[in-house]
C-alpha cells in the first residue's frame, strides 16, 4: 500500500473509530463498515480482507462482553447458527475470489448493509416466536461461507433475520449478533492464514483505534443509546463504496 500522507491516516483513524462506535452499539464488529472505509480510500483488496476480519474479531468481542454483562444473551438462540457457520466461515477463509468477483459480492452485501441502516429492512421486534433449529442451522451455513469469502463476521445479515422472523428482541439480536461475528472471524481469519502465506502487518495499526471506538459503542448500545443521524451518515458511505466496488 503506498504512503499516504499524515493528514490521510489523521482523517482515516477519526473514521474507523467512528465506525467502529457505531457499529458496536448494536452489538456489531463493523465489517461491512470498515471494508466500506477501506474501499473510497482505495486499500488493495489483500489488505481489506484480513484487516476488516481483524477489527472484527476485537470489536465484536468488546461489544458481546457488554450485552453479555447486561444479560441479553441467549444461547439457545445462537448455538444452531454457529455451529454451521464456523467451519463455513474457516472454509470460505480460504477461498481466494477473484478481484472482479470480491468487489461484486462484497458491493451487494454493503447496499444490503446501507438498506438496514436507512431503516428499509425491517428491524422493529415483533412477537417472539420458537427458533426453527433446521432453518437456523442452514442460515447460519449459508452466512458462514460469505462471511469468510469476504471478510465480514455476518452480523449485518443476521441480525435483520432474527428480527424479521421474530426468534430474537433487539437487545438479544445484538448479543447473539456479536458473538457471531466473533467466533465467525476467528475461523474466516483461520482459513485466510492456511491459505495465505503473509498477513499484512498494516492490519495490526488499525486495531487500537477501532477497540477504543468499539469500547464507547458498546457501553452506550448496551444501555440506552441511539443515534439516527450517524446511522444515516454511515449508510451514504456505504453506498458511495458500493458503487466505486460495483462500477
Amino acid at each position: 500500500m503506498a504512503i499516504a500522507s499524515n493528514e490521510f491516516w489523521i482523517v482515516f483513524g477519526v473514521l474507523l473509530a467512528l465506525v467502529a462506535f457505531l457499529y458496536s452499539s448494536v452489538g456489531h464488529g463493523g465489517a461491512s463498515g470498515y471494508l466500506a472505509l477501506m474501499a473510497i480510500c482505495s486499500f488493495p483488496i489483500s489488505v481489506m480482507k484480513p484487516s476488516a476480519l481483524l477489527l472484527n474479531l476485537f470489536v465484536s468481542g468488546i461489544s458481546f462482553f457488554f450485552y453479555y454483562k447486561k444479560d441479553f444473551f441467549n444461547f439457545r438462540l445462537f448455538y444452531p447458527f454457529a455451529v454451521t457457520s464456523v467451519p463455513a466461515a474457516f472454509i470460505g477463509g480460504m477461498i481466494p475470489l477473484e478481484n472482479k468477483l470480491y468487489k461484486i459480492l462484497l458491493g451487494i452485501v454493503l447496499i444490503l448493509a446501507a438498506l438496514r441502516l436507512f431503516g428499509f429492512i425491517n428491524t422493529h421486534e415483533k412477537q417472539n416466536s420458537k427458533i426453527n433449529v433446521a432453518f437456523a442451522m442452514a442460515i447460519g451455513l449459508g452466512i458462514g461461507l460469505l462471511s469468510g469469502m469476504l471478510g465480514i463476521g455476518g452480523g449485518v445479515l443476521l441480525s435483520p433475520i432474527l428480527l424479521f422472523l421474530g426468534w430474537a428482541t433487539l437487545k438479544e439480536t445484538a448479543a447473539i449478533s456479536s458473538l457471531f461475528i466473533f467466533v465467525n472471524s476467528i475461523a474466516g481469519l483461520s482459513g485466510f492464514f492456511i491459505g495465505k502465506d503473509t498477513f499484512p502487518i498494516q492490519s495490526f495499526y488499525f486495531v487500537p483505534i477501532a477497540v477504543f471506538g468499539g469500547i464507547l459503542g458498546a457501553y452506550y448500545g448496551s444501555g440506552y443509546f441511539s443515534n439516527k443521524t450517524l446511522k444515516y451518515v454511515l449508510a451514504t458511505v456505504i453506498v458511495l463504496a458500493s458503487v466505486k466496488l460495483l462500477f
